[in-house]
């Protein structure tokens, strides 16, 4: 249960990041950094494979890398869709 609440916890922390880095937010609040965050670390581990530092099961670098991935992809998205 504990490493639950962790993995959590650092998506959000990495979505938090990612956001950060593009000055973009996803949607839905904290709950999209958490999703964002859990969803850019597989992505990047997929792509990048799992290297650097680890936290919570999750490569930090990678983790990271993909989540930027997807925040500018998801805002690619909902901005197309607005016009």
């Amino acid at each position: 249960m504990l490493h639950l609440i962790w993995v959590l916890i650092i998506g959000a922390v990495i979505g938090i990041i990612a956001g950060a880095i593009t000055k973009q937010d996803l949607p839905a609040g904290w709950i999209g950094n958490i999703v964002g965050g859990l969803v850019g670390s597989w992505l990047g581990e997929k792509l990048l494979g799992s290297w650097g530092p680890h936290i919570a099961g999750m490569a930090l670098i990678p983790s990271i890398i993909g989540a930027v991935i997807l925040v500018i992809l998801v805002s690619w998205f909902f901005k197309s869709r607005a016009k």
